[in-house]
């Protein structure tokens, strides 16, 4: 990583091209200030300004007796360089070397001269205390355009052994005098600061008006700047890798940890997971990476990091990525498990880990609010990208069903629900991809499949012409499926209106078919502020409206008209309690409908009793029974055989015949009882001593009115021949 950020496209102000600019290419000449200033008067002799420390001393016009001094200080460095090397060395074998200069970076060689050792002792002498003051006077001195050619500060070489001694400790492959990041907040700190100064430095010299002697020097600099931005970036990536799990468990049991804990402030994790002092130290690196030019790398890992993490919690909350043509591939059942899935992810990731993370990136970026709300929303943008590639292709398969509306209805208020919450977390963006928008296209979508699919319920109840009859007059299968399907859909009759509303100009292919249902008495009409407060009740109205047509229908095809009566009154009972037993319907339906239903009930129960009953009523009549006062006994004994006939045959009929309500059943047994059994008793009583006590009597009279309401009472059990009658 260090060969990378040695070719980076930023290099400081110190090593920008120019003609006079020093040429870095390596780290193999060792060049002081001394040797700086030894160059500079061997040219000849024109001002120059020492830079010593933080002292800017003029020098004036230098003569040759300096130069011969000069000249002597060479000579006996020359001679110094050829000693002989101490024999103990005891005082520095605990001391991180830098490496060696003269060797270049990533050579092992080490200078045993002498000269070197006096070198590392300087190193370890020279505090970063002194360090730092005299960078800050350099760094206050004012180097206009006008200021006349500088030579880097003598100190600089210094700083660079002291700051590639506390580098090495970090770096070290060896465990021996290693620091972990992390370990120590103090050094760390040191070291970042350290870091700083030097960016500052990097910063603030110009190559061009430096001598071309310091080329050697400035490409150290850099050289070692580089280093610590590259082991910088490589812990601000380990911070990120090593926290997210914290960071997940976290979020799992944040409220379950507040609750047992009574007091966050005592917790080990702050809200978004992460012990307090790292985010603190993620927040002192990545200001450093972007201070010193490596902006572009920090976001990068920033980016990398957190979508890894994500893909991570979208698999651990029970979501797997998936293309879009392998979600068109599934099979109704695979996906019908997974939109459950999806529905928990997604409303997790809009209220709870969206907001965690924009509060993470805001206090790891905090001196860069402008940045941070970038990667959020670069982030947030690449997670939805797959989420929502989910209900693109869910909104996209082409075998709907009435049925699947219900899935897709819980991914539509999914979306729908979460648009405030991330409206509230990209209130103060001043740019975004503008994830709203594309939340709501696939809403939108979802929005439009929903509403073919409703469509497709009225198909299914039109195009329901089957001629086979249900057996007894029993609830037909399509009212119970209409029904449980309207009371269904109108748990989220909120949703629907909504969809409706949005999507009122979306026109059905059907929208013309109902000719064949014209005939139907139109329902009672809603008010027009009704009507423009519901779109969904007019939808609602027109299933049944379409329900009742051809229920209607069907009950021609029974040739017992009695039958066609009850067949009309159970399917009409359960309509009726479908909508009294769901608040939903009921409250868009309102009590006028109910009132309505309810009179055509009973429009049935009437045609019922007279379609079965008139004749039977009819044998008890006085009317040709008597002449001159006396009674006409073949007449009476025709009476009594059509009565038992009568009687006989609905018994047997009508037991094989269904009421499913038990309310509407005892209703109708009541009624038939309260009619025919006192009609009977005194047609019985003023005729029965016609007959001849014995064969004559029991030939006739077959029924006592006791056994009429014993067998008015088997009637609509479903169950034929109960009793021989």
């Amino acid at each position: 990583m260090m060969e990378n950020k040695a070719n980076s496209p930023r290099p400081p102000a110190n090593a920008r091209d120019g003609s006079d600019s020093p040429t870095i290419k390596d780290n193999k000449h060792n060049v002081d200030a001394d040797s700086v200033v030894e160059s500079t008067l061997s040219q000849g002799s024109p001002k120059v300004v020492v830079v010593q420390g933080s002292a800017v001393e003029d020098k004036g016009e230098i003569g040759e007796d300096m130069v011969d001094e000069n000249k002597d200080d060479s000579k006996n460095k020359e001679e110094t360089e050829n000693k002989d090397e101490p024999e103990s060395k005891s005082e520095l074998e605990n001391v991180d070397l830098p490496k060696n200069r003269d060797e270049g970076d990533g050579h092992e060689g080490v200078d045993d001269s002498p000269q070197h050792g006096d070198a590392i002792m300087e190193v370890v002498e020279y505090s970063l205390d002194k360090a730092f003051k005299e960078i800050d006077r350099f760094l206050s001195t004012e180097h206009g355009e006008d200021s006349t050619v500088l030579a880097l500060p003598d100190f600089l070489d210094k700083f660079l052994d002291r700051l590639e001694v506390m580098l090495n400790k970090y770096t070290s492959e060896s465990e021996a005098g290693k620091v972990k990041w992390g370990a120590n907040a103090d050094e760390d700190s040191l070291f970042l600061e350290s870091v700083h100064r030097l960016s500052r430095i990097a910063e603030t010299l110009d190559p061009s008006k430096l001598v071309e002697e310091s080329g050697a020097s400035i490409n150290r600099m850099e050289s070692v700047r580089l280093h610590a931005m590259s082991f910088l970036e490589d812990e601000f990536r380990l911070s990120l890798n090593e926290c997210k799990h914290v960071e997940s468990d976290t979020a799992d049991n944040e409220e379950k940890t507040q609750s047992e804990s009574g007091d966050t402030a005592d917790n080990e994790v702050d809200s978004q997971g992460f012990p307090p002092n790292v985010v603190s130290s993620m927040k002192s690196v990545a200001d450093e990476l972007m201070f010193g030019g490596f902006e572009t790398e920090c976001c990068l890992v920033y980016i990398i990091g957190r979508k890894n993490y994500f893909d991570e919690l979208l698999s651990r909350l029970g979501f797997e990525i998936l293309s879009i043509d392998k979600v068109q591939k599934m099979q109704w059942e695979a996906m019908e498990r997974e939109i459950p899935k999806w529905v928990r992810m997604y409303g997790d990731c809009a209220k709870v880990h969206f907001l965690l993370e924009l509060q993470f990136v805001e206090s790891v970026f905090a001196s860069h609010k402008p940045i941070a709300h970038r990667l959020f929303d670069n982030l947030t943008h690449i997670v939805l990208i797959h989420v929502l590639n989910f209900v693109e292709a869910v909104s996209m398969i082409s075998k709907r069903s009435a049925e699947k509306v219900f899935k897709f209805l819980d991914v539509y208020e999914a979306l729908r629900e979460t648009l405030p919450a991330i409206d509230e977390l990209f209130k103060d963006f001043e740019e975004t991809h503008d994830i709203k928008t594309e939340i709501t296209i696939a809403k939108s979508r979802i929005g439009e499949a929903i509403l073919l699919m409703f469509s497709d319920l009225e198909n299914s109840i039109k195009s329901d012409t089957s001629k086979n009859i249900v057996p007894g007059g029993a609830v037909h299968p399509l009212t119970r499926y209409t029904m449980n399907y309207l009371e269904y859909a109108c748990e989220y009759k909120a949703t629907l209106e909504h969809i409706f509303k949005e999507h009122v100009k979306i026109e059905r292919a059907d929208s013309d078919n109902r000719s064949e249902y014209n005939h139907r008495p139109p329902l009672p009409k809603q008010s027009s502020s009704q009507e423009a407060q519901s779109t969904f009740l007019a939808q609602l109205l027109r299933v049944m409206e379409l329900l009742d047509s051809n229920i209607e229908a069907k009950s021609k095809l029974y040739k017992d008209i009695p039958l066609c009566s009850i067949f009309m009154m159970n399917n009409g009972r359960y309509i009726l309690q479908k909508v009294k037993g769901s608040s939903g319907i009921k409250e868009l339906i309102g009590e006028v409908w109910i009132r309505k239903k309810s009179s055509d009930l009973r429009q049935y129960h009437q045609n019922y009793k007279r379609e079965t009953w008139g004749k039977v009523l009819g044998c008890f009549m006085d009317e040709g029974l008597t002449v001159n006062g006396k009674v006409v006994k073949p007449e009476l004994k025709e009476r009594f055989k059509s009565f038992n006939a009568l009687f006989g045959e609905i018994h047997r009929t009508q037991s094989s015949w269904v009421v499913n309500d038990e309310q509407i059943q005892s209703e109708l047994r009541v009624s038939i009882s309260s009619v025919i059994v006192p009609a009977y008793r005194s047609f019985l009583g003023r005729f029965s001593q016609v007959f001849t006590a014995g064969r004559q009597t029991e030939k006739y009279v077959k029924y006592q009115p006791e056994d009429l309401e014993n067998y008015i009472d088997e009637l609509f059990d479903g169950n034929a021949g109960k009793r021989k009658s």
